[in-house]
């Protein structure tokens, strides 16, 4: 049977967890009461802190006993990943907690796949929780008052939560069905290329669009690990750039990775790798001054890519989709990667953008099913767009 993981740390607030978990178990649900403290519990539970403990790749003598506070919590949080990846019971999790508590939960959290219910309430819920959800779907609740013993409204916040948990392991989201999902990403800038894309693929797939802002890449590949996409298309791959050169928009050093991992169709190409992107100008590192910008807006400023910057960015991710054993097509335009790199544009310069073709074509290791392909056209041909369709029905039906 399928249970609601409950957790927290029974040793600093065992009256709070205990409450939660009953609460719960009064819907009729099968509960798992799971200790993340580093001390003793208050509280009867199903799964002490020392059976987290034990699933840290150290063993339990690197989370347990330390007396720094930081170095137990990171221990814990390592633990308790691995402990709830290790569940195959989980109908959903809910978690309450302060500053190290949610550290730890929220963890694993976002471990688990994109649709498990996930309520984190915590005390610090009303405010910058990007740390803590990051690309997941954690519902984030505030506790309103601090964690240090039940009182008339924790108990009312607490039995919300309780009551939502409950509704959402109960009734679960029916399982996808009709047209499989593919992952696209696109930019401002390559926007007419994308849509094009996905007028050409909607009657067959399910098309699901990310801005390629750092988060975007990261929720779409976070969908590809959770199983729920069929194929990327994935044009705009900017986010490599802010990345390698301190801009605000960056991928994180696993892009990529998720298609290695899967090995799901994958179309790529150069999309705005013309570009790094900064806040307002006054916001620009001192190092960048002199540079080529353009101002999208008043709010963000745009850094034309240099050609020694193209190199870094060719070979990063010419390794990166070498290491892919899944079917890779990688398409280059040859007449500019976005709205910006057309002749007569802001960004246009054919020898940065053919640094960065010939390092990829030369990185990218062709083999069975990875190739490369130029095309003499503009990344927002309507011709590139229709290519970069017949490209992923090729390798998707092998």
């Amino acid at each position: 049977m399928n249970r609601i993981y409950v957790v927290g740390t029974a040793d600093t607030k065992g009256e709070e967890l205990a409450f939660l978990a009953d609460t719960i178990a009064a819907t009729g649900s099968s509960v798992a009461r799971v200790d993340i403290g580093t001390r003793g519990a208050t509280v009867p539970v199903d799964v002490p802190a020392s059976e987290v403990a034990a699933h840290h790749p150290g063993g339990a003598g690197s989370v347990l006993g330390i007396d720094d506070r930081g170095t137990a919590v990171a221990g814990m949080g390592a633990a308790f990943t691995s402990f709830i990846q290790s569940r195959n019971d989980v109908a959903g999790i809910i978690g309450i907690g302060g500053g190290g508590g949610t550290s730890i939960i929220t963890s694993g959290m976002r471990a688990l796949p994109l649709g498990v219910p996930k309520i984190m309430v915590s005390t610090l819920a009303s405010g910058d929780t990007a740390p803590y959800v990051d690309v997941s779907d954690i519902i984030m609740m505030p506790s309103v008052t601090d964690m240090a013993g039940l009182n008339r409204l924790s108990r009312v916040v607490l039995h919300n939560a309780a009551q939502a948990i409950a509704g959402m392991a109960a009734s679960p989201a029916p399982a996808a069905t009709g047209k499989p999902a593919l992952g696209l990403t696109m930019f401002g800038v390559t926007t007419p290329c994308v849509t094009a894309i996905a007028d050409q693929l909607r009657a067959d797939y399910d098309c699901m669009v990310f801005h390629a802002t750092g988060t975007g890449g990261r929720s779409m590949e976070k969908l590809a690990d959770s199983g729920l996409l069929a194929g990327v298309i994935d044009i705009t791959t900017t986010e490599v750039c802010d990345l390698l050169f301190g801009g605000v928009l960056p991928a994180t050093e696993d892009r990529f990775g998720a298609i290695a991992r899967t090995k799901l169709p994958y179309v790529g190409s150069v999309g705005a790798l013309d570009m790094v992107n900064f806040w307002a100008p006054p916001t620009i590192p001192e190092k960048y001054r002199g540079r080529l910008f353009y101002e999208h807006n008043p709010n963000v400023t745009l850094m034309r890519t240099t050609a020694d910057e193209c190199r870094s960015i060719g070979e990063w991710i010419g390794e990166k989709l070498s290491r892919c054993a899944g079917p890779v097509h990688f398409l280059i335009p040859e007449k500019g990667v976005s709205a910006l790199d057309i002749e007569g544009g802001a960004f246009f310069d054919p020898q940065a953008d053919a640094v960065l073709f010939d390092v990829i074509e030369r990185t990218i290791k062709p083999n069975a099913t990875r190739r490369v392909t130029r095309l003499p056209l503009h990344i927002n041909d309507p011709k590139f767009a229709k290519a970069a369709t017949a490209a992923f029905l090729d390798i998707a039906r092998q």
